[in-house]
């Protein structure tokens, strides 16, 4: 059976599903993670998506997960990256509202990258990124993340089956302050992987929004 969501966040195209948790200790922001491609089966339940949320969780934040439309009890059709991009705006819309004037980051995986970082980039309310299998050699027009400004993180794989990493590469090494992190024998999922993604997510955020 499908596990539901324990929200219903109001979109243009009627509602998207979503999911929030709560740190068990201070919250040091908020946090939204994006999931990968929905006509390749994903959803907010993904796995490197469940564990990059939670490393999030780990480090304080209070953080959303949702459905991209036409996923789950998400309404409306799946309308490519056009599409995505208007379910992140309105995701992230809708965690600002609930902690204004709190930092937030912005994590995406594979499309979820894709749409993510196009919101995030421009986004004042987004403080920081986390780009998780990057799929450069997929959606060929992640230019316009070499103006990014803000503290960026890259989670990749060495063995990931949509993107090298000399392509990986070529796009970070035009972004000064990017952070890569390359793990090894990995593939685009990350499958013996997941525990070492959460703890890395979870570092790098708790650092960074803790100030240290």
């Amino acid at each position: 059976m499908y596990p539901k969501g324990n929200l219903l966040i109001p979109a243009p195209h009627g509602q998207l599903e979503a999911i929030l948790k709560e740190p068990a200790g201070a919250r040091l922001g908020a946090a939204l993670a994006c999931h990968p491609h929905p006509l390749g089966g994903g959803t907010m339940h993904n796995k490197v998506v469940f564990r990059a949320a939670a490393g999030l969780v780990d480090a304080g934040l209070a953080t959303l997960r949702f459905n991209f439309r036409g996923v789950g009890a998400s309404s409306g059709i799946h309308d490519e990256i056009k599409g995505g991009v208007e379910d992140v705006k309105t995701a992230l819309a809708w965690l600002a509202g609930s902690y204004p004037n709190e930092d937030i980051l912005l994590a995406g995986f594979s499309f979820g990258s894709r749409t993510g970082m196009q919101v995030g980039i421009s986004d004042d309310r987004v403080t920081a990124l986390i780009s998780i299998g990057t799929p450069v050699e997929k959606y060929r027009d992640y230019e316009f993340l070499t103006a990014v400004r803000k503290p960026i993180l890259f989670l990749h794989g060495d063995r990931d089956e949509f993107c090298s990493v000399p392509s990986l590469l070529e796009l970070t090494d035009q972004i000064p302050h990017a952070e890569v992190r390359i793990f090894e024998n990995c593939g685009h999922f990350f499958d013996e992987h997941l525990n070492e993604l959460r703890e890395t997510v979870k570092d790098w955020a708790e650092r960074l929004m803790s100030g240290s």
